[in-house]
């Protein structure tokens, strides 16, 4: 299985009152994860299914994916992929999809780095995922420990230079 793991793209700030899960992206976050998915899409990416942290901004960053990778794809919802979620939860909610060949999820940091540590069965690595970057780990099996492989990382810099 292909394992796309997305950070959300750059949300408006924080206000006094706001729930942080209500955070949007902002319309520069929106346009540089689309300059991101543009590329992936030309490296074929196309997720059987997304799945995404509840949290506005990584709904939308969700949406955003589907739209340009893939739009028939099923959006589902998952409290294992927020920011602060452990990476053997969220491995649990992968497994349950092991039939599908690939499987992108929109998440947050710290989330994303634990996650892609924990599916290269290396957790004690530390990888710093930048704000709309995504990373493909493929798996080939789904017993309870993965090992995965890296076998790329997009940035939005990175993606700009590409383009």
């Amino acid at each position: 299985m292909e394992i796309y793991i997305l950070r959300h793209g750059i949300a408006d700030e924080p206000r006094p009152g706001m729930r942080d899960a209500d955070r949007a992206l902002t319309a520069e976050g929106k346009k540089r994860l689309r300059e991101v998915l543009q590329v992936a899409r030309h490296a074929d990416v196309k997720p059987e299914i997304i799945l995404t942290s509840p949290y506005r901004r990584a709904r939308e960053t969700a949406e955003i994916a589907r739209e340009i990778l893939h739009p028939e794809t099923d959006l589902i919802p998952g409290n294992c992929f927020t920011p602060e979620a452990d990476p053997c939860e969220a491995w649990e909610e992968v497994r349950i999809h092991r039939d599908a060949a690939s499987v992108l999820i929109a998440t947050h940091e710290p989330f994303a780095g634990l996650f892609a540590g924990y599916l290269l069965n290396t957790p004690a690595l530390t990888i710093d995922v930048k704000k709309g970057s995504i990373i493909r780990v493929d798996v080939e099996s789904f017993g309870l420990q993965p090992r995965g492989v890296l076998r790329w990382f997009l940035t939005p810099r990175l993606a700009a230079v590409l383009r």
